[in-house]
């Protein structure tokens, strides 16, 4: 499937369960597009799907996860990873066939597990990450310009039919995102470095920051120098997402910890020991992966 542009893709109701930066992104992008007749939202908190009114992102709210879906063309999950399957087990009676369940969470694997046992035959599930995002949550906290310049990652099932997947690709394609499919194994570890990894490491310096005295931890704030300014940023996103990231990405995350564990050991020991060359020679080869990420537009 190639990258090209194509004509805008159209729903005629699309379901959004959870609302928060993601969520609420898209939502304006199908407002913006008219990429859908009717944008019905679900939330837990009505103070939320006031909200999403007030903002203009939905035509229809409501709690209940079965009812939001009923007719819809695309129900798209945009709460913690956590939710999904008791989601999925109760929308599943209302699930029209030909609906595409899709969702943007930041693990597939589980996506897979979670959600495919409960849906009807004929609603197809095509798995979706666009890699993208602010530290910043709710429905305010959204933008249609958040995946400008940015991949989707899509992870369909063996067997899902490439019509369904064409859709979710052109969709986000309209959202300003290059599309990439892979598998979900593959996605789950790849993210785990470039993503999972990297949070669990600015949680942990962050969280190593506020264990130290009063008066050290206030110097800290006070003299935050552009890389622990940096972690901040990082650590400052929402919490109950990262918590079922990493509970639903453990192999993978435990993996990459692992050998970040190994590598930090190695530059612990020549920082001891004053060994000048091997630092130098991992600060120059880590260099050229900065000039990719600049290479390739996202930095």
């Amino acid at each position: 499937m190639n990258d090209v542009a194509t004509a805008p893709v159209r729903f005629g109701k699309i379901a959004l369960i959870g609302i928060g930066l993601i969520g609420s992104s898209l939502a304006r992008v199908v407002r913006r597009d008219g990429l859908a007749e009717h944008i019905a939202v679900c939330a837990r908190s009505h103070g939320t799907l006031d909200t999403a009114r007030a903002l203009g992102i939905a035509d229809s709210t409501t709690t209940d996860p079965r009812q939001v879906v009923d007719g819809a063309d695309l129900v798209m999950l945009c709460t913690p990873l956590g939710a999904y399957g008791a989601i999925a087990e109760a929308m599943a009676p209302a699930l029209k066939p030909g609906c595409i369940v899709s969702d943007v969470g930041s693990v597939k694997q589980c996506v897979i597990q979670d959600v495919a046992p409960h849906l009807p035959e004929g609603v197809a599930l095509v798995p979706g990450h666009p890699v993208a995002g602010t530290e910043h949550s709710g429905p305010e906290a959204g933008f249609a310009e958040l995946f400008d310049g940015r991949f989707c990652i899509l992870t369909p099932p063996s067997g899902t039919a490439p019509e369904a997947v064409d859709r979710i690709a052109a969709l986000w394609r309209q959202a300003g995102m290059q599309v990439e499919i892979m598998a979900a194994q593959h996605h789950d570890r790849v993210l785990a470095i470039t993503s999972h990894l990297p949070h669990l490491i600015a949680y942990t310096i962050v969280g190593t920051a506020t264990d130290l005295e009063e008066h050290l931890k206030l110097e800290v704030v006070k003299f935050s120098a552009g890389g622990f300014r940096d972690f901040t940023r990082i650590a400052a996103s929402d919490p109950v997402m990262w918590r079922d990231i990493f509970l639903n990405n453990r192999d993978a995350v435990l993996e990459m910890l692992g050998r970040f564990s190994e590598d930090l050991t190695a530059l612990q020991r020549a920082i001891r020991w004053g060994e000048a060359e091997p630092l130098e020679d991992r600060f120059t080869r880590t260099r050229e992966i900065r000039r990719g990420v600049l290479a390739a537009k996202q930095a």
